[in-house]
């Protein structure tokens, strides 16, 4: 923060990090302010519109005078709608209790973490990470402990290194699949190993954050709950603001175990009560469809995907593996530390984004705040048209350092 007056805030705040995607976001709106032709890869949020049918039906709640205090978890029939959507899609059976909707998934992963963790307690987090994960653990007193992965092993953990890392304060894991920001995906053998190591600690829980369940390019998803021996001890978290371009209406959901449940109704009754009641009418219909209505912008990712590998693999020195979900690359760029420009030595990946978003005007994102230094974050969620211009403006860039 920077201000004398830094001295009156609390250890808590001032020990937080500011998330680096909202700051690079930032960076680049204020240049884009000065008239400068940024492009902004750096923010993990679709660029479609919402489907129209969700629209009506979030009009409709307007005019049905859905303006009052709603119950804390969120409305029973959106419950019952999320119910309904884990058996469908991912064959979870949940009971409408055990489910909490709230302000965004980031709300519900918050909730979990602080009805969990005690001061002390060890946090297993999968590298690369979602910036939030490390800071919400912080808040809560926890300890990160970060399992390291690298680009040769689609950045995911195996069993052995799971294992490896629990200790007898192992409280909690936190990971996503589709992963953001590598885009990695879990198999269900894949999950099966990590669930056998999770089954042989039972004072030991797992957030699943499935965020980009439908953005996954490998035909099926695959849920940690879905195996009997874990299923008490993983909670499943999940929302409507990437596959539905709903970001902006903060709708998240969980489910899990009926005591963590309790616990993070508890938690959010004290925060922000129920979460907006025309964005949680609206869900039930978003939900209520068929997945399949979303497959017209999973087609375009795909393609936009496979575009921006194609160009990143004329450039020498990056280095790509291929996601298989969400809407991210998360390129090896370690090639380029060390070289300079006009003087100015590249040392980091942090270095690197910057001297991309001066030199090209491409914002990205370091892979350093992800937990990963040899990395950088690029978000396809942007059209062809601009993808090609930022990959050529890249291409231009690095090739000037020597």
């Amino acid at each position: 923060m920077g201000s004398n007056l830094d001295q009156y805030l609390s250890d808590r705040i001032n020990s937080l990090e500011e998330s680096a995607t909202i700051a690079m976001s930032q960076k680049s709106r204020e240049m884009k302010a000065q008239g400068i032709d940024v492009i902004s890869l750096s923010l993990g949020e679709p660029d479609f519109n919402i489907p129209e049918f969700i629209k009506e039906s979030a009009k409709k709640a307007i005019d049905d005078n859905y303006s009052k205090y709603m119950p804390v978890p969120g409305y029973q029939d959106l419950r019952e709608a999320i119910v309904h959507k884990f058996k469908r899609d991912n064959n979870l059976n949940y009971k409408p209790s055990q489910v909490v909707v709230s302000t965004g998934a980031k709300q519900c992963i918050a909730n979990i973490v602080l009805s969990l963790v005690n001061p002390g307690d060890e946090v297993i987090v999968p590298a690369p990470y979602w910036v939030t994960y490390i800071e919400i653990v912080k808040m809560a007193g926890g300890v990160p402990v970060i399992i390291d992965t690298n680009i040769d092993n689609d950045f995911k953990i195996t069993a052995q290194q799971l294992e490896e890392a629990m200790t007898p304060k192992s409280k909690l894991m936190i990971y996503s699949t589709p992963c953001n920001p590598s885009g990695s995906f879990y198999s269900k053998e894949e999950l099966e190993s990590l669930a056998n190591v999770i089954a042989k600690k039972k004072d030991f829980f797992v957030i699943s954050d499935e965020i980009y369940e439908l953005i996954n390019f490998t035909g099926k998803h695959e849920s940690l709950a879905q195996f009997d021996k874990v299923m008490e001890q993983v909670v499943t978290v999940n929302g409507v603001s990437k596959a539905f371009a709903m970001t902006g209406w903060r709708l998240g959901y969980m489910a899990g175990p009926q005591f963590i449940a309790d616990a993070c109704t508890k938690m959010q009754g004290q925060f922000t009560s129920g979460t907006c009641a025309i964005a949680q009418r609206a869900t039930i219909t978003a939900l209520e469809a068929d997945p399949s209505v979303i497959d017209e912008m999973k087609k375009a990712y795909l393609s936009r995907r496979d575009l921006v590998l194609g160009k990143l693999d004329e450039i020498e020195g990056v280095k790509t593996n291929v996601p298989e979900g969400a809407f991210y690359i998360f390129p090896d760029v370690s090639f380029f530390f060390g070289k300079t420009y006009n003087g100015n030595v590249i040392e980091n990946a942090s270095d690197l984004c910057l001297y991309l978003l001066q030199e090209a005007h491409v914002a990205l994102v370091t892979g350093e705040a992800f937990g990963d230094a040899n990395c950088v974050r690029i978000s396809y969620a942007a059209s062809e048209d601009q993808l090609i211009e930022a990959c050529a403006r890249i291409k231009e860039a690095l090739s000037k350092l020597k």
